[in-house]
């Protein structure tokens, strides 16, 4: 792992960046049969209509149905609520519901895999706000986070204060090249 995640030094930013996104969609599919086979079945049908999904979640419940909640690009809400009618008898499930009042804010960096703490930072950062996280994805090196759309921008700044990413100087590098 050490050619793709290299150590990059004591200097360098574990945290590089927040990122967000306003164009998202929460799409919750409530009372899903909990068997195998039913998420594989909710998002084949998505794919077929051409619908990208983000994040996911599964929850269960005990009576053996589940919630099944992702994010898509808003865009793209028409379709998933096509898709979902349109198959509701195939698909089992009791309800569904659509929210375009939601963003993602995100943080990227490479020194995520080897630094321990970034997501208690992360979700402290965004509690001290008062923001609410509604879903949570993570990868090596990111941690992204679904919030109200209209604490989106007070997620962001958080985060930028919270990895010392804030500055008080405007300062830009822009590398130009041919990518060769």
């Amino acid at each position: 792992m050490g050619d793709l995640f290299p150590d990059l030094g004591p200097e360098a930013p574990v945290i590089s960046g927040v990122a967000h996104d306003r164009s998202e969609a929460l799409a919750t599919v409530r009372g899903v049969p909990n068997e195998p086979g039913m998420a594989a079945k909710v998002f084949t049908e998505l794919a077929q209509a051409g619908v990208n999904v983000d994040m996911i979640v599964q929850a269960g419940a005990s009576v053996g149905t589940a919630d099944i909640s992702f994010t898509v690009p808003e865009s793209t809400v028409k379709q998933v609520e096509t898709v979902l009618i349109d198959k509701h008898d195939e698909l089992g499930y009791r309800a569904f519901d659509i929210n375009t009042n939601v963003g993602k804010v995100a943080v990227v960096g490479v020194g995520m895999k080897t630094h321990s703490g970034l997501a208690a930072k992360f979700f402290t950062a965004l509690s001290e706000k008062g923001i609410n996280v509604l879903m949570i994805s993570t990868s090596e090196i990111r941690i992204a986070a679904l919030v109200p759309l209209e604490q989106l921008n007070d997620a962001v700044r958080a985060l930028h204060t919270a990895y010392g990413l804030d500055s008080d100087q405007i300062e830009a590098v822009v590398y130009g090249g041919t990518g060769r």
